[in-house]
């Protein structure tokens, strides 16, 4: 069955008050710095003015021109408004309280002030003002960042360096990095799994081509040039490691590297949301190599068992922020018809439709605020340039529960637990 547990907790919040145990208190800064700074890590609770509370509290970060607010996830009421110029991106971090902001020749933490603290059988959960870290990963180019069973991999695209941080030490100052630079800088990707097998993307400036594996030592264990245009991962099912093709996509698992190919001479795959539970990964598809912008009213779906490759028709098109993967599986897909499109991965087939906002059409620039799609604790959160709005959403029941003014026209969008980084 399953769980609502944002808007269970929603319902709990508003019959019960949070506590304050002054015994639990200490002193500290949120913030630290990359490697090439020393300042304090932000570990457990240091933010300065952290409050105990009586379970996790998840929380909700959008971008809009000129800074990134954050929202409880249960109420939508915002709790920090941090200021910062520039294009920002925004990327999970891996242990469900930070996130990376990609930003100005860095990734940067982001603290969104919710954390978990274990206590043996236990955990004590705390919230704290979202701030800004000195925490910096200095990057030429920020690209990617994947996370992956406590492994975090940021990926440079003006050096092509990687490094690889554990997912909770990601805003401790020095922490350790496994660090691999390829061998040309290109918009790449990288994946460590858990046996310290590193998947990366092969490539130059002006091609990228396939995807090399690693032991542990360094040392290739595979490679493939099948892979024209590399873009975009996932991690699906029992490790399988999905990399997007303009013709397809390669699947690395238990030591070999296959090609799925598409139906179409050039069916590009270039975004993916996959999840750890599931054998199936969703991405996008476009076939016209030479269009300005193409709008695709088609999904793919793979089978990293077998290598299957379904395509799904939709009612509308979409963009490279509609995709999403819900608790029980469910690939998700935001139209520009205004509507979350849900799929079952195993039959391909649409089940349902929910709308939740009006009609949109895909801006020209990518960097161009459109509507985007977060799943996070049992709800769906959908934003909405037009109106300067968010949503939430129960996809079993197809009820939008929560809607918000914003006040800001939101952009990216992404959020965190609240817990520790294997608590969930």
């Amino acid at each position: 069955m399953r769980r609502n547990t944002t808007r269970a907790a929603a319902g709990l919040g508003a019959a019960l008050s949070l506590l304050l145990l002054s015994a639990c208190a200490a002193d500290g800064g949120a913030s630290g710095s990359g490697p090439e700074s020393p300042s304090a890590g932000a570990d457990e609770h240091e933010a300065p003015g952290a409050t105990e509370v009586q379970s996790r509290t998840p929380r909700v970060a959008v971008t809009y021109d000129g800074g990134v607010l954050v929202l409880d996830a249960m109420s939508l009421e915002p709790v920090g408004d941090l200021e910062l110029e520039g294009f920002n991106r925004l990327n999970p971090a891996g242990d469900e309280r930070h996130l990376l902001v990609s930003t100005g020749g860095r990734f940067q933490a982001l603290d969104l002030g919710t954390w978990a603290e274990a206590h043996g059988d236990h955990s004590h959960y705390w919230t704290a003002e979202p701030a800004l870290t000195d925490v910096a990963y200095d990057a030429v180019e920020p690209g990617h960042v994947v996370v992956h069973e406590g492994r975090t991999a940021l990926f440079d695209d003006g050096t092509g360096e990687v490094r690889v941080i554990d997912s909770e030490h990601i805003a401790d100052a020095g922490a350790a990095a496994r660090e691999y630079t390829t061998p040309s800088p290109h918009h790449g990707v990288a994946v460590e799994l858990t046996d310290d097998t590193l998947v990366v993307s092969e490539g130059t400036e002006e091609a990228r081509t396939g995807i090399r594996v690693l032991d542990g030592d360094g040392e290739e264990i595979a490679t493939s040039d099948e892979c024209p245009g590399v873009h975009g991962e996932s991690v699906a099912e029992d490790e399988a490691v999905v990399i997007g093709c303009e013709d397809g996509a390669v699947v690395y698992k238990d030591g070999k590297i296959t090609k799925v190919d598409s139906p179409d001479g050039y069916g590009r795959i270039g975004n993916q949301a996959g999840t750890e539970e599931s054998p199936f990964v969703l991405g996008d598809y476009k076939t016209d190599k030479d269009a300005e912008l193409e709008r695709p009213t088609r999904v793919s779906l793979i089978d990293t068992r077998n290598g299957e490759h379904e395509l799904v028709e939709l009612p509308s098109s979409y963009t490279f922020r509609s995709l999403a993967r819900g608790d029980d599986g469910e690939a998700l897909v935001l139209g520009t018809d205004g509507q979350v499109h849900v799929i079952d991965p195993e039959s391909a087939k649409l089940t349902k439709s929910i709308p939740v906002i009006d009609e949109w059409e895909e801006p020209i620039e990518w960097q161009d605020p459109r509507p985007a799609i977060l799943a996070l604790d049992g709800s769906v959160y959908v934003t909405d340039p037009a109106t300067d709005s968010i949503h939430a959403i129960d996809i079993e029941t197809g009820e939008v529960w929560k809607s918000a003014d914003l006040g800001v026209t939101p952009n990216e969008l992404s959020g965190v637990l609240g817990t520790e980084a294997h608590e969930h």
